[in-house]
């Protein structure tokens, strides 16, 4: 059980970064351009997807794709040309091409067209985020003519990963309080069952706080960290998250 003066200390540091002054500066500020909750999800969908790399950057390309895609992401996967596909074959982030792009658009068009929300791709494969994160996997890449080159940007727990960037994106879907920063748009996943994103900022404040033992930066250390964080909040353990990164990546704490 982590020490009261250690949860105290984490506690401030929440305060301090769940306020709506951090949302500008993270990705996190994507979804936050819109109200319509497909256009919220697809969004912050993509802002997820792009999230390695400095944050700038990833603001600066989610934002760019918004704008390719007219401001209204649920429309244009639904509805798009053949022109307006045209328009997006420049638009490249690191090593997400246009391959991967016309891919994903193609599975918001699959879903959407079957489902209101994005959140029954996750929920419709299980009671975890374990089994949800698998099951997502497998049904985002169920299509057809799925490209093998972009399996790389969608994690699965399967393959161990700590799927940082998944676990963010539910976060921002799931959680909901008061304070701006998640936009807690869904009703099925409890905050309580989600798992804290992990990457190696994380992971190195966690392990000089003794929250994390598992020298390993993968999915079982990704549940680890999450039960430990449980015992300090069991409804809301990842509001750590906040934490974590902002002194991890923000105070550049150790």
């Amino acid at each position: 059980m982590p020490s009261p003066s250690l949860k105290r200390f984490l506690d401030e540091a929440v305060t301090r970064y769940n306020t709506p002054s951090f949302v500008a500066s993270d990705p996190v500020s994507i979804p936050h351009l819109f109200t319509k909750k497909q256009d919220q999800e697809i969004a912050g969908f993509f802002a997820a997807v792009f999230a390695w790399g400095n944050r700038p950057m990833i603001i600066r390309k989610s934002t760019e794709l918004m704008q390719l895609m007219k401001m209204s992401p649920h429309q244009f996967c639904l509805n798009h040309t053949d022109d307006d596909l045209r328009s997006l074959l420049g638009f490249k982030h690191r090593t997400f091409n246009p391959t991967d792009l016309l891919y994903f658009i193609e599975f918001f068009r699959f879903h959407y067209t079957r489902h209101e929300s994005l959140e029954t791709a996750f929920t419709a494969h299980g009671k975890t985020v374990r089994e949800m994160l698998s099951g997502f996997h497998d049904y985002f890449f169920s299509l057809e003519d799925a490209p093998a080159r972009t399996r790389k940007h969608i994690s699965t727990p399967a393959r161990h990963s700590t799927c940082k960037r998944l676990n963010m994106f539910l976060r921002w879907m799931v959680r909901r309080d008061d304070k701006g920063v998640d936009l807690g748009i869904w009703q099925n996943i409890r905050p309580s069952g989600l798992i804290c994103p992990v990457d190696l900022h994380v992971a190195r404040v966690a392990r000089q706080l003794k929250l994390l033992s598992r020298p390993q930066t993968d999915w079982q250390a990704a549940e680890e960290l999450t039960a430990t964080l449980r015992r300090m909040d069991k409804n809301d353990p990842v509001k750590y998250d906040l934490a974590l990164f902002g002194l991890g990546v923000i105070e550049k704490f150790g």
